[in-house]
Order: structure tokens, then C-alpha cells, then sequence
């Protein structure tokens, strides 16, 4: 037997058995400073035509070739599907071409990393597109989140895309920021929940999830986007970072920084957010992506850099591995920048042992690994379809409703509004359609996406009329040539008919092109354009009116509330929304959404939300009353659950280190499938701080069909009461507590009251940060 010699031994970063960090080390090693820097940025492929996706967009990149950009690398290729309305097949090829000569220009012969946006399905020409991330929480169901997950991750496994640009943990703080469709929601505990399941779904299929945006970017002063975040530690530590925990403790690979400053430290440049909190504190080991332009802005927004070399040292030094979209900071100008001392290569070897590290692990650094095959690729095959569908009805909530719903099916219907016959008002602004074929106008959806009237023409006598515009602002293509006649005509309708649907909202955009979307925050939660006029109009005819709401935020309904018939809501629903909404109205679906966000009443102001402290809420120190018109939680249902008991499995001591035990039985007594959220919320009757009235701790959907009767026992372990006290560690502190359980934030069918019981103690990211739920049949 032979012993092979020292040459036939594979070099070590090649070697597939050698430890990752090996591997890593010793191609870092080999590498020149230019290789090094070039595995830290992305380039994003730009037609003439792309339009304004993002600000400064065409501004942004030095002025080299494509084929002198990828000479010593490339980290990242941007958008490859989700840039233009691309063949899917044409697509891979330009992609498996792009890789190509990628590997062929380097010497290691490595290919980039791919990214797409992913919020409401992979947004591509064509693919499924799933209802926005607050009509996921509106579903209360992390299983049917895990599941679209599964499938948007294993459908850009097959097109050769590894990372993913979602999902979005903002926590909804104040509802005229444009981007509160975006988010899962105001409770930190939803909104963490969802993006798990999300995460765990999107990475069985090894897509890298990139968790969006770290930390406090929804806490924008006036709720106006990128604008200054004025937020204490503890509000940043139990509100903004609880969600991120969670996601993180699901796997998440990849985190991107939030464009914001708070108390004048730019998230991009903050070294305490990205490295000590994200990287010390909370253990994470992955990829920390630049937002969109975020290390340019630090130079050309927030004025903290001279020049884009010192914006690349501050960004680098704060704990950004990878800039994008495209090469800005981290070209030319970094490169210059080490020359000459300012900027020092141990902050770029640091973040280069990232990318390499997450490279590897994606099979991006094996001699044998190729392009994804040009091949035909269902990008909307039937089962996400259906899956959309199933998303959408568990999501459509019923917030009110005086019996005119379901509608009798021998009703005459006037379908009126804004919303009613266009396909786009079931669209996010990170829908391909909204986000890039907005740039492309004539081009198709690329599939089909039914508007509301075809969905209801199937099974009543509709007439239309639009009524009045969406009211976005220069829009003139969505303006009649005579809007009084048009407002007149839906007048008319609904006088002649024995219900009226009024179906208005949004329509979603980016940068001021929309009423909902990134960079599209309202000055106000007035319905936009004429669309409150023509509600006026309607409910003065005596027909009964019932508004189906198509938004990406809350708006204020009081001044209507008490005269409509019915309000339904979806949050954007996706290509099969108008299906589920036509379902919920005839009454073929029982609805059984719930709201992840509260919607405002008459003078109530924003920044609102019901995580509220008592003097947050309603007294008498204020003229100012913040009660939501319908709170958090709320959703009603044609036919409801029977809460037959709730107490508690445990006795009313709560160890400070142990577990209570919250079991409720619910029954169906109704002669239809029924749905219910169990809601336990956490009440704090004295602490150290002051803290919310109460918050959500846990949340379970049970789903009864006719005759079923279930217990669920809820184990809360104490950590779940924990919060930052008042010398900034985070505390479980014995004493008084209630757990209020029942339908909503507002709707308590009990409350439990404990002690929790010992000696106070500091946790941990580690601490525990779920319930554990089980079910039994009775």
C-alpha cells in the first residue's frame, strides 16, 4: 500500500472534510487585499429602464465594467429575478452566464452569493405572491407561516438564489409609517412568533433568512421612513429586540441594519448595536448585510462621514460584513482607505471570515459546484396557490358586523369603491408588480390575480361602479374625466340595491407613489383621496353599507363605525385574496382573522399602541382618548367557539424560576367549522418600572369542527414576565401578577390572578421565550 505524497493532498480550503473554520483560514490567507474586498459588496445589474426602485439608485456604484468589477471576485449578485420582468428560464440562463464568468475572472474560482427579496413570496415575474407579513400575524397560525416559508425557500433553491432579504421584525409603533404593511404587527411576541416559523420555513431549504432591520427602525419620529428614532434602552430591549431573539433562536443566518439613527448614532455605524448586543450578547455568528445603500448614506444622509471611505471604516468597524446593493463604500474607496492607514484590514479580514464562513456552508466553495440548471420552473404551481388562499382566509378579519353579513344569496349588490375591480389592490409594495412592474407599465402581472367583483359575480347580481380614485397623490391615470358624474353613478348603484360593498383603501407603492409602502407614511389615518366622502355619500342612501377594507394600515373609522353594516378588513392578501374576501361575504368561509394591529378611534394620536402603560391610556389628566375603535386581538366570526372554563392547571403561586399552568376548554356547538385564538395576556400589578397594562405572553388558534370540544394547556415559564429593569438587566421580580385570557386585548373571558413567588433573578438571552402548548380532544 502507498502512502499518497504531500501533492496529492487537497488544498486545504478545497478539502470537503476540513473544519469550516480551517477551510476559511486558510483561503483568507491566500487572499490579496483585492480579493478581500471584493468579496464584501454585491453589484446590482441595472436596464436603462429599471426605473426608481430606491433613491439613488442610479447614483449609486463606481463608474467601472461589469467585467472590471468581478476581476478579483464578487461577494454578491443582486436581484438577478427581481429587477425586471424576466422569462424564467431566460433568467437562468443570464444568471448561470453571469456565474460563469464570475468564477472564470477570479482565482478561486468562487461564485457569488445570490439575493432576492422574498417579503410577500420570491419576488420574481410571475411566482406566487402571498399576502403581506401583517396578514400572516392576522392569521395567528406560525404553522401556515412555516409552511409558505417551505415553499418560497425551496422554490429559490431551484433558480440558484441562496439568501433571502426577509422577513421584516419591525414592530408597528406608529400606523402612518408606510411600511406598517411590511411589519407582523404591534405585539413584539406575535411579531416574533411569525418571523420564526418564517425563518424556520424559509432555511429547510438552506436559503439563508435575513432578518430586516436591526433595531428600532419602525420607531421613526412621525412615523416618517429613515426619519430619527428617539427610544430609551428598555423600550429598545422589551419592545424592539425581543422579536429578533426569537428569529435568531430559529437559525436565522443573516441580520440587515436599520437605516436609522437613534440619539444620533446611525444603525450602520453603531459598533454597540451590531457587534456588542448582536454579536456579544445574543451569540449570533452570521452575516450582518448592509440595507440598501445604508453605508453611502452615512456620507450622503446623515452627514457623520466625509467621504465613502470613512463611511466603509465606520460601517466595517460598527460590524457590516457586506454592503449592498452594489458597489459604493466598499469598492475603490475602501481599497484606498486601507492604503493609506485610515480604515485597518483587520476589520476586513473580520468581516471577510463571515462571508467566506456562510459561503461555505451554502457548497459555494466546492470545485464541483455549478449553476442551477436552465430548465422550465413552475414559479405559481396550483399548490401555492392554494396555499395562498388558505393564507388569505385564515387572515380576513370581520371587524363589526350587525347581521347583513353574510349576504343572502338572492341579494342584489352594488360594488362600488376604489378597490373593487383591480387586482392590485391585494398587493404589497414588495409584490413584483407593485415594486418592479410599476417601472414597466403595459407589462402583465404574469399571473393571474382575480379582482373582487369577478370573485363576487359568481354567485350574486353585481353592479359596479368605481365611485372615486384610491387618492394617490399624482397619480393622474387613476383620475376620471368627470369624478363628480363617477361619484354620482355609485350613488346611484348602491340606492338601487339591497346591499352596498364598499371596497376601499390602499394602493401600495414605494417612495410617494402609493398611500402604503416604503417611503409612502401618511400625514394622517383619514381614509386617502375621496374615498371617506364617498363612504358619506353611500351611507346617506339608507342601503345598507358594507366596507371591506384592502390596506396596508389601520385607518380611523369612527365617525362611520356606528352606521355600516359590516367592516371587513385584509391586509393585502395576495393573488387569491379577492377569492378569500368573496368567501367570507357569501359566508362560504367562517372569517377568523384577528387583528395584529389595533385600529384607531376618534381622537386618538400616534404614536398609539396598545402596549400602553396606564397613563398611556385613557384618564383623566387628558382630553386625549387613545382606545382603539377595535383593539388588538379583535375578530368576530359567523359562528364562535364556546369557552366552557379557563383556570389554572397550576396552583396561584408562580415560582420565580418555574411554570404556570393556563388550560382552557372550548366546545363547537354551532353546525359549522369554527376557529379561535386563545390570547393570554400579561398583566404586572406593581414593578419596578413602569410597564404596559399588559401584553401578549401567548396565543393559540384552535380549530373545532361541529360537535368537537378540546382542552389546550398553555405552560408559561416566568422568564415570559420578564423585563429590563431599572439598572438595564433584564429581571423576573416576584410579586402580584394577572393573566387575563380570552378572545382579545379588549375581551377577557377570565382573569387569573397569581403570585409569583421567590427570589427575584437576572435572565439571559437564553432564557425561555415561548409557551409550550398541547391539545387534547374531549
Amino acid at each position: 500500500m502507498t502512502t499518497p505524497s504531500s501533492a496529492d493532498a487537497p488544498v486545504p480550503w478545497r478539502d470537503r472534510g476540513a473544519a469550516v473554520a480551517d477551510r476559511v483560514e486558510d483561503l483568507l490567507g491566500r487572499m490579496t487585499r483585492e480579493e478581500k474586498v471584493a468579496q464584501l459588496s454585491g453589484i446590482w445589474l441595472l436596464a436603462a429602464d429599471s426605473g426608481e426602485m430606491a433613491p439613488m439608485l442610479h447614483e449609486s456604484g463606481p463608474d467601472i465594467s461589469w467585467e472590471d468589477t468581478i476581476v478579483d471576485g464578487l461577494g454578491q449578485l443582486t436581484r438577478p429575478f427581481g429587477t425586471s420582468p424576466v422569462e424564467v428560464e431566460h433568467g437562468l440562463r443570464i444568471l448561470a452566464e453571469r456565474q460563469t464568468q464570475v468564477r472564470a475572472a477570479n482565482r478561486f474560482a468562487l461564485p457569488a452569493q445570490v439575493h432576492e427579496e422574498c417579503l410577500t413570496g420570491l419576488n420574481a415575474w410571475g411566482a406566487t405572491i402571498y399576502p403581506t407579513p401583517v396578514s400572516w400575524a392576522a392569521t395567528f397560525d406560525p404553522d401556515l407561516v412555516e409552511r409558505m416559508g417551505e415553499q418560497i425557500g425551496a422554490l429559490m433553491a431551484r433558480l440558484g438564489i441562496h439568501q433571502g432579504l426577509a422577513p421584516v421584525l419591525d414592530v408597528a409603533r406608529d400606523l402612518r409609517w408606510g411600511r406598517v404593511e411590511e411589519t407582523m404587527g404591534e405585539d413584539p411576541f406575535l411579531v416574533g412568533t411569525m418571523a420564526s416559523a418564517y425563518v424556520r420555513g424559509l432555511q429547510s431549504a438552506g436559503v439563508v433568512a435575513t432578518l430586516k432591520h436591526f433595531l428600532g427602525y419602525s420607531a421613526s419620529r412621525g412615523g416618517r421612513n429613515l426619519a430619527p428614532v428617539g427610544m430609551g434602552v428598555r423600550e429598545l430591549h422589551d419592545v424592539m429586540l425581543p422579536p429578533f431573539e426569537m428569529a435568531l433562536r430559529a437559525g436565522a443566518r443573516s441580520v440587515m441594519n436599520a437605516y436609522t439613527d437613534i440619539d444620533g448614532v446611525p444603525s450602520a455605524a453603531d459598533p454597540t448595536l451590531l457587534t456588542t448586543l448582536l454579536r456579544d450578547v445574543l451569540g449570533f455568528e452570521g452575516t450582518v448585510a448592509a440595507d440598501y445603500f445604508s453605508v453611502a448614506f452615512l456620507h450622503s444622509l446623515h452627514a457623520m462621514a466625509a467621504d465613502l471611505a470613512e463611511a466603509a471604516g465606520l460601517a466595517l468597524e460598527a460590524g457590516i460584513d457586506v454592503e449592498l446593493p452594489t458597489v459604493d463604500a466598499y469598492g475603490p474607496a475602501l481599497l484606498e482607505a486601507l492604503s493609506d492607514g485610515r480604515v485597518d484590514e483587520k476589520v476586513v479580514d473580520r468581516a471577510l471570515r463571515r462571508v467566506l464562513r456562510q459561503k461555505c456552508e451554502l457548497g459555494l466553495l466546492e470545485p464541483d459546484w455549478a449553476p442551477a440548471p436552465v430548465r422550465p420552473v413552475d414559479l405559481d404551481p396550483p399548490e401555492a396557490r392554494e396555499l395562498a388562499l388558505d393564507m388569505a382566509r385564515r387572515s380576513v378579519v370581520l371587524l363589526a358586523n350587525d347581521g347583513a353579513l353574510p349576504l343572502p344569496p338572492s341579494s342584489r349588490v352594488a360594488l362600488v369603491g376604489p378597490n373593487a375591480d383591480t387586482g392590485e389592490a391585494m398587493l404589497g409594495c414588495y409584490s413584483f408588480p407593485m415594486h418592479v412592474l410599476a417601472h414597466h407599465p403595459g407589462t402583465p402581472p404574469g399571473l393571474a390575480i382575480p379582482t373582487l367583483r369577478e370573485a363576487l359575480s359568481t354567485a350574486y347580481d353585481v353592479v359596479h361602479e368605481r365611485g372615486c380614485a384610491v387618492g394617490v397623490p399624482g397619480r393622474a391615470e387613476d383620475d376620471a374625466a368627470d369624478p363628480e358624474a363617477e361619484l354620482e353613478a355609485a350613488v346611484a348603484a348602491a340606492r338601487g340595491a339591497d346591499v352596498c360593498v364598499a371596497v376601499l383603501g390602499d394602493r401600495a407603492g414605494l417612495f410617494g407613489k402609493g398611500t402604503s409602502g416604503e417611503g409612502c407614511d401618511a400625514p394622517d389615518l383619514h381614509l386617502p383621496g375621496r374615498q371617506e366622502e364617498l363612504l358619506e355619500r353611500l351611507l346617506d342612501t339608507g342601503t345598507p353599507v358594507v366596507a371591506v377594507l384592502l390596506v396596508g394600515r389601520p385607518y380611523d373609522l369612527s365617525a362611520y363605525a356606528d352606521r355600516l353594516a359590516a367592516v371587513v378588513c385584509g391586509f393585502f392578501l395576495g393573488e387569491e385574496g379577492a377569492t378569500a374576501v368573496a368567501e367570507v361575504l357569501s359566508g362560504r368561509t367562517n372569517p377568523s382573522g384577528r387583528l395584529p394591529v389595533s385600529f384607531p378611534s376618534a381622537g386618538s394620536t400616534q404614536p398609539s399602541t396598545y402596549l400602553a402603560s396606564p397613563l398611556a391610556q385613557r384618564s383623566a389628566v387628558t382630553a386625549l382618548d387613545p382606545t382603539p375603535l377595535f383593539p388588538f386581538g379583535h375578530g368576530l366570526g359567523y359562528d364562535r367557539a364556546t369557552w366552557r372554563g379557563v383556570e389554572l392547571g397550576s396552583g396561584a403561586s408562580w415560582p420565580t424560576d418555574g411554570e404556570a399552568v393556563v388550560r382552557v376548554e372550548l366546545s363547537n356547538d354551532s353546525g359549522r367549522d369554527v376557529s379561535e385564538v386563545v390570547q393570554v395576556y400579561l398583566h404586572d400589578c406593581a414593578a419596578s418600572v413602569v410597564r404596559p397594562v399588559q401584553r401578549l405572553v401567548a396565543a393559540v388558534r384552535v380549530d373545532l369542527a361541529p360537535g368537537e370540544r378540546r382542552r389546550v394547556d398553555l405552560r408559561l415559564h416566568a422568564d415570559l414576565t420578564s423585563f429590563t429593569g431599572r439598572d438595564h438587566v433584564r429581571i423576573v421580580e416576584p410579586g402580584a401578577v394577572e393573566l387575563r385570557v380570552g378572545r382579545s386585548s379588549a375581551d377577557h373571558e377570565a382573569v387569573l390572578r397569581l403570585t409569583l413567588a421567590g427570589p427575584g433573578r437576572s435572565v439571559g438571552p437564553d432564557r425561555v421565550l415561548e409557551p409550550v402548548v398541547t391539545h387534547e380532544a374531549l
